[in-house]
Parts: C-alpha cells; sequence; structure tokens
C-alpha cells in the first residue's frame, strides 16, 4: 500500500492503512478498536513492538494519541508517520531497534474518528471535537451558522461595506483586511463575518452561533474537571464521553505505560503541564526533569519546550486541562503536548507570545504572513475577495484566510516535512524509561540439601522505577516484586514467595560531580534479596521480577 504524508485519510481509508500495517508487520505491530466513538467508529489502537523479545505488557510502554481536536488532522498524520519510521527503520536504527526490542508504543492516532469525519466531509462541518449535541440538543432559531454558504469546500471569511466597521483595506496591499484606527474616521470600512447562513435575520443584528455540538473531548479527563461555567465543552461529567472513558480506560489497564505525548496543531511548541497550577507547585525534581526534557525536545524539533500555566493560558484570568493534566497529576507519568506546526514561524515572526499574538500583533506581521502565503500556498491560503449573492444579507464579498489549509494544520506539500520532525523525540522519549533487569542469580549450598539464593536486580534506565516524584507520592506503583517458582517436593526455609524488594532511583535526579551534595547511595539503582530452599541438587528454581512501570524480567538458577 501506499501509505502518502502529504494529505490527510477520511475513517475508511485511514482504517485500512492501520489494518494494512498490521498484517503486513506482524511481528511489530497490533492493533485493537478500544471502544466506539458517539457515532460508532472504532477508536483504534496500535501496539508496536518486537514480539520475539517478549510481549508488550512485559515492556515499559509509552503512549501516544493525537487528533482529539476535530480539525487538528496532522495530529494523525505524526502518528503515522511514526508507524511507518518504526516499521521501516527496525533493523536499520540502532536506537528504534533497540527501542522495540525493550519497550512498547501504545498508539491512538485518531482518538476522535468522528469530528475529523466532518472536518474532511466534501462540504466542511469544523466542531471543535465530538460531535455529540451539548448542552443542547437543539437548533438555533437565529443567528449566523459558520458553514460553506457557496459549495466550494471552504470555509473563509464575508466581508460588507459598513461605515461603522473595524475593518478597511491595507493601503499598499487592498486584499490584506487591517485594523481601523481607534480615532479614525471617513474611509472605506468594512464589517467582517464568518462564511455562513443566517437564520430568522432581522436585517441589522448578527450573533455567531456556537456549535451545536459544544463538547472539548480534552476538557473531558478526570483531573481538574468543572463545571461548564467554568470550563466550556467539559461535559456532564469527567469521562462521559466515550473517546474519552476508552482513552482513559485503556491508560489505566496498561499499568506499564511510562509517559505519553498527544499531537494537537497549532502553535509549534512543546507544552508541558501544568495548565491549572504555577511551576511553583510541582516537585522541584520533576519540573527539573521536565526542563531537561523540554531542552532536548527543542533540539530535536525546533520547537519551544514551554509550561502550558505560565505560557500559553488562553486568558489571564482562566486555565485549561487536558489529557496532559491527567496523565501528570494522576498517574505522574511525564506528559507532553505536540502543538505541530507555526505558520507565523514560517513567514518569519520571532519573538512572538503564543496565544496574546492571536489578541494583537503588528500590521507587519500580517504582511508577512499574506507573503508567505502567496509565495507557498499559490493563493490558496488567502483567497482574493470575490463577489457573492448572499441568500439573507444580499450582496457580499467572500474571501481571507482559509485558515483550515493555512493555520489549523499545515499545507499538504509541508505536511510530511513537518510531522518529521517527531520520531526522534518520540524515541528518546520511551528510551528514558525506567527497565528492571536481573543482574545477577546465584546458588549457594548452605548444607545437605539446603541452598541460599541471591537475587541482585538493577534498574538500567535513566528514569527511576516510579518515573516521578509526583507517581511516588500518589504511590503509583508497588515496588520492585521479585516472586520465586519451587520445583514439585522443594520447600521455602526463609524468605517470602513474593518478595517487594521497592523501588529503584536510575540515572536521573542526581547531582554533577562538582557539587558539594554527595550522591548518598550510589548504588540505589540496584536491590538484593535471599531466600533460602530446601530441594536436590540439579533442580531448577525460577525466578520472576516486575513492576508496574519497568517491565518483567526473568530467569532460573540450577541448584548446585
Amino acid at each position: 500500500m501506499d501509505v502518502r504524508f502529504d494529505r490527510f485519510y477520511r475513517f475508511a481509508e485511514f482504517s485500512e492503512i492501520l489494518q494494512w500495517y498490521a498484517a503486513t508487520y506482524p511481528e511489530i505491530l497490533s492493533i485493537e478498536s478500544i471502544g466506539k466513538s458517539f457515532e460508532g467508529r472504532d477508536i483504534w489502537v496500535l501496539t508496536a513492538t518486537n514480539i520475539k523479545t517478549g510481549a508488550a505488557a512485559d515492556k515499559p510502554a509509552y503512549w501516544i494519541d493525537g487528533n482529539i481536536h476535530a480539525s487538528e488532522l496532522a495530529a494523525t498524520t505524526a502518528s503515522l508517520y511514526f508507524i511507518n519510521t518504526l516499521v521501516t527503520q527496525y533493523g536499520k536504527r540502532d536506537d528504534i531497534t533497540r527501542c522495540l526490542d525493550t519497550r512498547a508504543y501504545y498508539i491512538c492516532p485518531r482518538m476522535n474518528p468522528d469530528g475529523a469525519e466532518w472536518a474532511m466531509r466534501d462540504s466542511p462541518k469544523i466542531v471543535r471535537s465530538s460531535t455529540r449535541p451539548y448542552p443542547f440538543d437543539e437548533e438555533p432559531v437565529d443567528g449566523l451558522d459558520i458553514e460553506d454558504i457557496d459549495g466550494d469546500g471552504r470555509i473563509l471569511s464575508m466581508r460588507i461595506p459598513d461605515a461603522n466597521g473595524n475593518w478597511k483595506c491595507h493601503p499598499d496591499n487592498p486584499r490584506l483586511m487591517i485594523a481601523r484606527e481607534p480615532t479614525e474616521y471617513g474611509g472605506q470600512y468594512y464589517r467582517m463575518l464568518p462564511e455562513g447562513s443566517l437564520r430568522d435575520y432581522d436585517g441589522y443584528t448578527v450573533k455567531v452561533n456556537k456549535d451545536k455540538a459544544g463538547l472539548d473531548l480534552n476538557r473531558n479527563f478526570p483531573a481538574g474537571w468543572r463545571q461548564e461555567f467554568e470550563q466550556l465543552g467539559a461535559g456532564p461529567y469527567p469521562t462521559s464521553e466515550p473517546e474519552v472513558r476508552a482513552v482513559v480506560q485503556f491508560i489505566c489497564d496498561h499499568t506499564n505505560i511510562t509517559g505519553g505525548t498527544t499531537f494537537h496543531t497549532w502553535s509549534g511548541v512543546l507544552l508541558r503541564p501544568s495548565g491549572t497550577t504555577p511551576d511553583d507547585d510541582m516537585p522541584a525534581e520533576d519540573l527539573w526533569e521536565y526542563k531537561r526534557q523540554g531542552e532536548k525536545g527543542t533540539a530535536i524539533t525546533g520547537y519551544p519546550a514551554i509550561s502550558t500555566y505560565h505560557e500559553f493560558r488562553y486568558h489571564p484570568k482562566e486555565v485549561i486541562t487536558g489529557t496532559f493534566n491527567w496523565i501528570y497529576d494522576h498517574l505522574g507519568l511525564y506528559e507532553w503536548t505536540v502543538e505541530i506546526w507555526c505558520p507565523m514561524r514560517e513567514a518569519g515572526i520571532t519573538n512572538y507570545k503564543y496565544i496574546d499574538w492571536f489578541r494583537s500583533h503588528p500590521v507587519e506581521d500580517d504582511v508577512k504572513m499574506l507573503a508567505w502565503a502567496d509565495r507557498e500556498l499559490s493563493g490558496q491560503g488567502y483567497v482574493d475577495w470575490y463577489k457573492f449573492d448572499h441568500p439573507q444579507l444580499g450582496p457580499v464579498e467572500i474571501g481571507g484566510w482559509n485558515k483550515l489549509l493555512a493555520f489549523r494544520n499545515p499545507p499538504p506539500h509541508l505536511l510530511e516535512k513537518e510531522v518529521a520532525k517527531f520520531p526522534d523525540l518520540l524515541i528518546h522519549q520511551a528510551l528514558i524509561s525506567p527497565k528492571i533487569e536481573i543482574y545477577d542469580l546465584k546458588s549457594e549450598r548452605v548444607a545437605e540439601g539446603t541452598f541460599r539464593l541471591t537475587l541482585v536486580v538493577q534498574n538500567t534506565g535513566y528514569l527511576p522505577s516510579y518515573v516521578s516524584k509526583r507517581a511516588k507520592s500518589r504511590g503509583q506503583s508497588r515496588g520492585v516484586i521479585a516472586e520465586i517458582t519451587l520445583p514439585t517436593g522443594a520447600a521455602l526455609v526463609s524468605g517470602d514467595v513474593r518478595d517487594n524488594m521497592g523501588e529503584l532511583e536510575g540515572r536521573a535526579y542526581k547531582p554533577t560531580l562538582m557539587s558539594f551534595w554527595t550522591d548518598p547511595c550510589p548504588t540505589a539503582d540496584r536491590a538484593v534479596t535471599e531466600w533460602v530452599v530446601a530441594a536436590k541438587v540439579g533442580e531448577k528454581v525460577a525466578i520472576t521480577v516486575r513492576h508496574d512501570k519497568a517491565g518483567v524480567s526473568r530467569g532460573t538458577v540450577i541448584l548446585k
């Protein structure tokens, strides 16, 4: 199958692609539906690991999802591109081979298949997220419905001459609409409306209708959930929506998940928690580690790594929650939100504030954006104004920014280049996970028919077995469990059949060699336990070592 990364796929073809990958690379990929969307579409998850080196459940795993917001289609492309990178580069790239041999991925490329399908219709319908009517299942009786009024497959803007309008043509480029100066008077001005149709128009006033489908699935996660009056689109209760409930259930059932990345668009940034509280409320060690990961992420992708709370709030008096808040705050896993694509950066605009820029920016930025769109998008990113006889408004002009093409996602010819930035980041994030291994397992005869078994385990991963200080404080893992299985007729003289060896540190959270703080336990990545067994010479004893996050290791010892 010719899978391309310069286009978006509707659900039927998208599903066929995933099934093809799983059928073509069965030694690495498997596929399952973890639930159904509101409209009954499968929510697909692919598991990626080398099954010859062990089951995914026995390895530390990393979660990836995308396209929770309806029109953020590049998030699906990023996931597909990563899947393709894994299967085509396994055995060729050492890091990918090691990753799939020792770790696993759970990849949900399209968490919101209904909304994505609406966005890709021949006449697109753009909603924030789910297509379920909320909070009310009724059509508006008046107002403007945003839609493709002229049937050309685009949703643009409408401009109407109005002496009291807020907008005017740029003096050097009349195609471009810019804000009228506060005290300006006597020119040609326009009132700007979204493209759409009006219900019960009185000839004077226009209000833009909210989407009947008013849910935001990213606000439906348990951590920091708030009612509609505080957080729009959050749903009637946490995980009320089938898409969110399926993902939450899957992640909770797969305790080997050690971190995650959720793909969104657009801003060209790497967002870290928290969305609701300042950095001072985060355990210091976790904040330091988040900043280290962010620096690495920036080096790989070129995207700035920033705090959601401090640098990405939609309004200074409001806070937002999402997948990232729940995965870190409740589960203590390092989770990142990748906002794919930044047209402003492509246009040469630098040092801008990620959210504030949308409220206000210099006219020079508009000029740069228009020049970029003309150069890169062949006149499709910013559409010249054309006349249209509107059924309710009469003569209007339609044109302006084609936001779905230029802003919401990378344009098709730039799509693959953009999503190619992320595989190395996802490999790094998986490989820093904790990894439990048996360091030594030996037997010693202490008397006739009696043997002492010594087990040494170690964490060969970078992160500690408990992953983060947040997870440790939340009791999200119970430590390294060593379990002994004796041959028939043998007896355990001392030691526990199931022994909790505690948590193991990794290489994170360590001071530098120049620090005046001495590492109090340089071997905190190791633990030792012993058993005494009564058995016959030559018999085999099996040992299983497991950790909720750090995987499973097995060994046998012959009694000598």
